[in-house]
């Protein structure tokens, strides 16, 4: 169990101000000039040894993405550093409590690594619906820039370096890289083909990284107390501190800060109060947020929290968006609702995802009635195959991934429903 002397984010519950004195005070803001002054190159050969892994679902490596970034930019094409703080995967709600509690840790998470990447500024790209997360990053970025944290000669390191809080329309797919980058520049949501990548081309045209909240907000942490201290947490290649946010059939739902590679059964037990109905009374737990497969209670009560401990079985960690369903869950209904969330959010550009998602959905509601035969099970699993892997952005296969979980874990549960109605519907009539 982590000890509270190793937390970084000590205002995730807000029991204290979010303002810049009461930030200070919690070792904010704290000699930043002395960070910027370990030097560009530096900064970035330190997250690498840190071992922090990109904590928005994908787990890359933080210090290799920011290496890739130009050393020279050039006048006409400055580099840009993007934070994703778009946080629409069903399940995730870790961002908003660094934003609403904690923000000037992320201002200053995006200066010094802003600083890193020889960035001209960040823009921080937040959720629409997140209104008033919104109002405090819009009153903590012009506290920094009134107190000279940020903006010309910030922190007197003589380093010019601006934040822009831009407020997005709600949708999902914003939250996706270069979607995030063409909402950015006033176009539709929609992403980008790879190459060029951000790093070459991103935002205007320019040399861009888009990190997530929590990557950017942990840095200036991890260099005051040192890279092996944070790698002194987790699994090998799983390093460091990490907010799980665990909802769903526990006692005490939570956001909360553990070490990499705790187990999930010391996850739940400290910090949720075990699970509703015990131990036993577990189904299925979804992981990482709505886009990983789930798996059965048996499988993962013992598994390490961590991005290769839940590989192994078939899941991610993905944002650790930890939803746990007990057995009076309908593990079709939940899986099809899941389902008619990417319909929903899909954006239409790729055939496959455009036209699969609802092709999905409306089979899994023909599985959730039993209204299907057994035959279309192994076509479903067939079409999210065909959608996998074949669509420009990784939302295609955020929607097959738990269809294809339910059917490998749960595909005798698909065939009793079928042949329940099917039965049933004989019954009837000989009783006619």
């Amino acid at each position: 169990m982590l000890a509270d002397k190793d937390r970084i984010f000590t205002n995730i519950y807000g029991f204290q101000p979010w303002g810049l004195k009461a930030a200070m005070a919690r070792g904010d803001w704290d000699n930043t000039k002395a960070l910027l002054e370990i030097g560009n190159d530096a900064i970035i050969d330190q997250v690498k040894a840190s071992g922090l892994r990109g904590r928005g679902g994908a787990g890359f490596p933080t210090g290799m993405k920011w290496s890739f970034m130009p050393k020279e930019p050039r006048a006409d094409r400055p580099n840009f550093l993007v934070i994703n703080a778009d946080e629409s995967e069903p399940g995730s709600c870790k961002d908003r409590d660094i934003m609403r509690h904690d923000p000037h840790k992320l201002i200053e998470g995006a200066l010094v690594a802003g600083f890193a990447m020889r960035a001209r500024a960040a823009y921080i790209y937040i959720r629409g619906e997140y209104i008033r997360e919104a109002e405090v990053l819009f009153a903590a970025v012009r506290e920094a820039y009134d107190a000279g944290l940020i903006g010309k000669n910030a922190c007197k390191s003589g380093y010019d370096f601006d934040v822009f809080v831009h407020r997005g329309a709600g949708a999902y797919i914003c939250g996706e890289e270069t979607a995030m980058l063409e909402s950015l520049e006033g176009k539709k949501g929609q992403p980008r083909l790879k190459p060029p990548f951000p790093a070459g081309a991103g935002l205007y045209g320019c040399p861009t990284t888009v990190n997530n909240v929590e990557s950017i907000a942990v840095v200036p942490t991890i260099l005051r107390r040192t890279p092996a201290w944070f790698a002194s947490f987790g699994n090998e290649n799983n390093k460091g501190t990490k907010l799980f946010q665990i909802s769903g059939h526990v006692n005490k739902p939570c956001v909360v800060e553990e070490a990499m590679s705790i187990s999930f059964r010391e996850l739940i037990e400290t910090h949720c109060g075990g699970i509703r109905g015990g131990w036993d009374n577990l189904l299925a737990v979804i992981p990482g947020g709505s886009s990983v497969p789930l798996v059965p209670a048996a499988q993962i009560i013992d598994c390490p929290m961590d991005f290769d401990g839940l590989r192994a079985l078939g899941s991610g960690l993905g944002t650790a968006a930890v939803i746990v369903m007990d057995k009076s869950t309908d593990i079709v209904a939940a899986i099809s609702r899941i389902s008619y969330f990417y319909k929903h959010e899909s954006c239409g550009q790729c055939t496959p995802c455009r036209e699969g998602t609802g092709w999905m959905w409306r089979v899994m509601e023909r599985l959730r009635t039993g209204d299907a035969e057994v035959e279309e099970i192994d076509t479903l699993q067939q079409v999210t195959k065909q959608i996998e892997g074949h669509t420009i952005c990784a939302l295609g296969d955020a929607a097959a991934w738990p269809i294809q979980g339910l059917i490998r874990h749960f595909r005798p549960e698909l065939e009793r429903r079928i042949a329940e109605r099917n039965g049933g519907g004989a019954m009837m009539e000989a009783a006619e």
